[in-house]
């Protein structure tokens, strides 16, 4: 059938505040413009993000009902335990709080504190945010080595996300000495959500062998990854999506999650390790900073939530419903002629704000530009990555509109739709913006803007 219907039903609700526009232009004002700042009751539609937001199933409430609150080996931790090891095939296996509490423990072992890793290299297809930040707080430098479609937005390549191998391959034999493990991100974040395929997940495996580099996946949404290298890869097609993702997890000599993505929960995080001496590191690491490592920071319930979830992600009637919901978005967009990241990704769609607001210059920052105009005109949250976010490593100047899982229906999306049909009528009146006070990582969380005034008319 064409069209795919949700695979569940809704059981619970919670309502939706319906704000005005003049209530939300206040809410702007009040947040400096950062939609980060704005309040949760204050949104009507959030795509902010997908990580923790996504709805629970029956299964997972009833696993937390039966969650066990014990400090140290509850049968909580393993039950979530054996359900890692057998999706994975990685026996070593750490709960954190989140995935970026992950990326701090496998940077901390791998480089080290302080400034261990100053004249250091850590290269990826593209690191996101939290990735970066963790790796260049060690002092360590970090590179981007996508393929060049994976840098055009309009360019409809099946798997742009793939990592450059030639370019890694020159990097390796260059500065091998300096490179302490090499990261692959699946699906790539910070480019549109872009698949990366089984072959360059190979490739990348076999040049790591050939100058002994540990490789390392970020698996935040690898069932999604899954998904579509069976639906586009040669020869995948006819492999259940476990298989394809045990294959995944098989190349890799571990990985960092966070479960808020495919995990399908509000809180928690997975760090694998095939060397058992490095497990053994970071799970003293993991003691001084997280809790003890059967529990990671978590409560036993959320083990639990994470085992089930975990389980129900790689679901092909679920994938299948997920992927195609993101795209009905995507075809929507792209038929009222409003550019975006082709062709669509797994978790989001990613408007090109470059396009869409040609007369506001990378360092008036369009993306934040547009994803404010979409808050002021119907209550939708959305997330610049661009400028703001990535800095000097921006790719593309994004407004990226991520969907919770299992939280909103088609007419929720209708209505995203039309916003931002509005704003597209008024793109030319869009006005830049700039920093007003900010950090110098991870700036776009709390950083503080204002409008750039237009230049009055000349007579």
């Amino acid at each position: 059938m064409k069209t795919i219907i949700e695979p569940f039903r809704i059981k619970s609700v919670e309502p939706i505040r319906m704000s005005t526009h003049d209530e939300r232009v206040v809410c702007l004002k009040e947040a400096h413009y950062n939609l980060f700042a704005i309040p949760s009751q204050d949104v009507m539609i959030d795509l902010l993000t997908d990580s923790g937001t996504g709805a629970m199933s029956s299964e997972q409430w009833a696993a937390i009902m039966r969650g066990d609150e014990s400090y140290a080996g509850a049968p909580s931790w393993f039950r979530f335990r054996d359900v890692m090891v057998d999706i994975t095939g990685i026996e070593n296996v750490l709960p954190t709080h989140q995935g970026r509490a992950s990326e701090r423990l496998l940077v901390e072992v791998m480089i080290g504190h302080g400034n261990a890793g100053i004249g250091k290299i850590v290269p990826n297809n593209a690191h996101f945010d939290t990735t970066r930040a963790n790796i260049e707080h060690s002092g360590c430098t970090t590179i981007d080595l996508l393929t060049p479609e994976g840098q055009d937005p309009s360019t409809d390549a099946p798997f742009k996300g793939n990592m450059d191998l030639g370019a890694l391959e020159a990097l390796l034999s260059e500065r091998a000495d300096d490179v302490p493990f090499v990261m692959v991100t699946v699906t790539c974040n910070s480019i549109g959500g872009q698949p990366v395929s089984l072959e360059n997940i190979k490739g990348v495996r076999a040049i790591c062998d050939r100058f002994n580099k540990p490789f390392f996946l970020d698996a935040c949404r690898f069932a999604e990854n899954a998904w579509f290298i069976k639906q586009r890869e040669a020869g995948q097609g006819d492999r259940p999506v476990e298989d394809i993702a045990r294959e995944m997890f098989d190349l890799c000599d571990g990985a960092t999650i966070s479960a808020k993505k495919d995990g399908i929960v509000n809180i928690g995080g997975v760090l694998l390790f095939r060397d058992k001496t490095l497990f053994d590191a970071t799970s003293n690491l993991l003691i001084l900073t997280e809790g003890y490592m059967t529990y990671g920071g978590l409560a036993g319930r959320d083990l639990d939530a994470m085992a089930v979830g975990f389980r129900e992600v790689l679901r092909e009637d679920y994938l299948r419903y997920r992927i195609r919901s993101t795209e009905y978005l995507g075809e929507k967009l792209l038929e009222a002629g409003i550019e975006i990241v082709r062709p669509a990704g797994g978790h989001a769609i990613y408007i090109d704000a470059a396009a869409f607001c040609p007369h506001i210059p990378s360092h008036e920052f369009p993306g934040q530009a547009l994803a404010c105009a979409l808050y002021e005109e119907g209550g939708i949250r959305s997330c610049e990555i661009g400028s703001v976010m990535m800095g000097e490593h921006a790719h593309m100047e994004l407004v990226r509109l991520a969907i919770p899982r299992r939280t909103y229906t088609q007419s929720h999306i209708d209505y995203v739709i039309e916003i931002i049909l509005e704003v597209h009528k008024r793109a030319s009146s869009l006005v830049g913006y700039r920093i007003t006070e900010g950090p110098e990582a991870l700036r776009h969380f709390t950083a503080k803007f204002e409008p750039i005034k237009q230049a009055a008319p000349t007579c």
